[in-house]
């Protein structure tokens, strides 16, 4: 009972983190919002964004949500090898979709499209670039976590990990789904 206990709290403190984290995002897209249209002769949204390369992201990490919570699935039934499967394919679509992120990035910088450009840019990398950088904190996650199955197997401890990953991995997709929204489409409107 006390473990279980241990395990509520141990959740519900982390759904407090996602809290703060959501408080970041939050602001974060409220300065997009206001410096979107502060391009200072630079290129705008709608010419330097491409929405089919944001689809593919969209795919890609939405694709990668499904394998985490069948990863969960299989941990919760302990089932070793599909947990590590499914975390594996995790890993390689985050990976894939970190890519594309940084080759966007290279992209931009390579035509001279910097955070130092304009207050559109300057929020632009900052908000994905956060997104990015907790896409590759779930990375790191994902290797430790697969450390952990291999040397504990998939005890009540690293389960418990598996589920506060699954959140965290959860919370990013959706936080993504605003960033192609609010970011990529409303830029082409």
């Amino acid at each position: 009972m006390n473990e279980q206990k241990s395990e509520d709290k141990s959740i519900f403190g982390f759904w407090v983190y996602l809290m703060t984290d959501l408080i970041l995002f939050a602001a974060l897209f409220a300065a997009f919002a206001t410096l979107r249209n502060s391009n200072f002769g630079g290129p705008t949204a709608s010419q330097l964004l491409d929405v089919n390369n944001a689809l593919a992201e969209t795919l890609i990490l939405l694709t990668s949500s499904f394998t985490c919570g069948l990863a969960l699935l299989a941990a919760e039934r302990n089932n070793r090898g599909w947990t590590i499967g499914w975390l594996g394919a995790t890993f390689a679509l985050g990976g894939a979709f970190l890519t594309l992120e940084l080759a966007e990035f290279s992209k931009f910088l390579a035509q001279g499209a910097s955070w130092q450009t304009s207050g559109f840019l300057s929020s632009f990398f900052t908000l994905v670039g956060t997104h990015g950088l907790h896409i590759s904190i779930g990375l790191l996650w994902i290797v430790v976590a697969l450390f952990q199955i291999g040397f504990r197997g998939l005890s009540p401890f690293v389960v418990s990990k598996l589920k506060r990953f699954a959140l965290f991995w959860h919370f990013l997709d959706i936080v993504w789904i605003f960033i192609f929204t609010i970011v990529y489409l409303m830029s082409h409107v």
